[in-house]
């Protein structure tokens, strides 16, 4: 605990919060000071034995406590009874006492025993071998000096407990930020190697096939044609090995099977299938998916796909009651919308992150759509327009 604290401000913490051990040194530097002051004052009058052993006595349990602060304490508060028999002034020593007890409850010993305990000491030595000397000012400042010592140190220990725990609880949380932050974006990466493979890696395989029998049907006649073709078709082998590279470069450091990572990127087709798993595991789903065979081109549909996920996503650890979801067309375009009510007190999974939401935007821009999320009478709203072809939607 002695290492340098940041508040989660970013503000520097005081020097006694970063160096716990600082107020101690100052509190037992003051005692040795006064008990130094208390010695050189006795010689110098001349006092009796008595009374310099009654202070050489406070003097051992300040040090006691240095080891064993409730032995020590006990010690300096009963060297009260033996200086106020004596006759000598006893504010000395109950200076050193009080101080004991600052760094005793900043230890976080039980702060009212050790407050009880230097009260009793004080107060039994000025209502008994004192004789009620001095009146009640005397009694009244022995009684609060010995609890303002005790709840100082005591609300010093609170405060530097509470600076730490804000300070535990931010860096907590910026750590579970980060692992949540790395989690997506794995996430991502794999979906966009799904994506690579079954989109792009299919219509280029496609493209290859048609190529490959347009030569077929080609004249006898037409070498530069023909030659044009074979120079396409190497390019479009090109465009597939140059495909499984960044898949793998992708896929780097994920401990994820082949068949995982590669495994037939959802569409369209998909939404049934998906809307059915989410029902599975208790949520209440009221949905309407119309879109003509054929009218999406891949690309969209996936992303049509993955919005409908994330959204259903959040409506599950984060909503109530019934999701809607609608997909279809309107006027050219694909629309998609999930709604569903804000839960009061999400299970488990807290607040979120923000982080699919980020994610499922750039999704929707990347297929040139348009993406809207807004919250209003307790119900949040995902809407999302796509060109069936990939085209800009404005």
């Amino acid at each position: 605990m002695d290492k340098a604290r940041n508040s989660q401000d970013g503000l520097t913490a005081p020097l006694w919060v970063r160096r716990p051990e600082v107020p101690h040194r100052v509190a037992y530097t003051l005692a040795a000071l006064v008990f130094t002051g208390q010695i050189v004052a006795a010689v110098l009058r001349g006092s009796d034995w008595p009374t310099v052993l009654s202070v050489l006595l406070a003097g051992a349990g300040v040090t006691l406590s240095w080891c064993k602060p409730w032995a020590g304490l006990v010690v300096t508060s009963a060297a009260s009874f033996a200086v106020t028999a004596v006759g000598h002034d006893p504010f000395s020593v109950w200076m050193m006492a009080v101080l004991v007890l600052f760094s005793v409850t900043l230890r976080g010993k039980q702060p009212l025993a050790a407050t009880g305990i230097v009260a009793a000491f004080f107060l039994g030595a000025f209502m008994t071998v004192g004789g009620f000397r001095g009146g009640a000012v005397v009694g009244a400042a022995a009684f609060f000096s010995a609890v303002g010592g005790g709840a100082t140190g005591a609300a010093l220990r609170i405060h530097r407990d509470h600076w730490w725990t804000l300070e535990e609880r931010a860096e907590s949380a910026i750590a579970t930020r980060e692992i949540e932050a790395t989690r997506r974006v794995t996430e991502e990466r794999l979906r966009i190697a799904r994506d690579l493979h079954d989109v792009i890696g299919h219509q280029v395989a496609m493209l290859s096939l048609h190529l490959g029998a347009a030569e077929i049907g080609l004249p006898e006649d037409a070498d530069s044609s023909r030659q044009a073709l074979v120079s396409a078709r190497s390019s479009a082998r090109t465009v597939i090995v140059e495909t499984q590279r960044i898949l793998a470069l992708l896929r780097l450091g994920d401990d994820v099977p082949d068949g995982e990572a590669l495994r037939p990127t959802p569409a369209l087709s998909g939404l049934e299938g998906l809307i059915a798993s989410f029902e599975s595991i208790g949520l209440d789903i009221r949905s309407s998916i119309d879109i003509p065979a054929g009218f999406v081109e891949p690309s969209v549909g996936v992303t049509v796909y993955r919005v409908v996920q994330e959204a259903l996503t959040n409506a599950y650890r984060h909503g109530e009651g019934t999701a809607t979801v609608d997909v279809g067309e309107r006027d050219g375009r694909i629309c998609v919308t999930v709604e569903n009510r804000v839960g009061q007190s999400p299970g488990g999974s807290g607040s979120g992150s923000g982080l699919g939401l980020v994610g499922m935007r750039e999704r929707v821009e990347s297929s040139s759509g348009r993406l809207t999320i807004d919250s209003h009478d307790g119900r949040f709203r995902v809407h999302a327009e796509f060109s069936p072809l990939g085209a800009v939607v404005r």
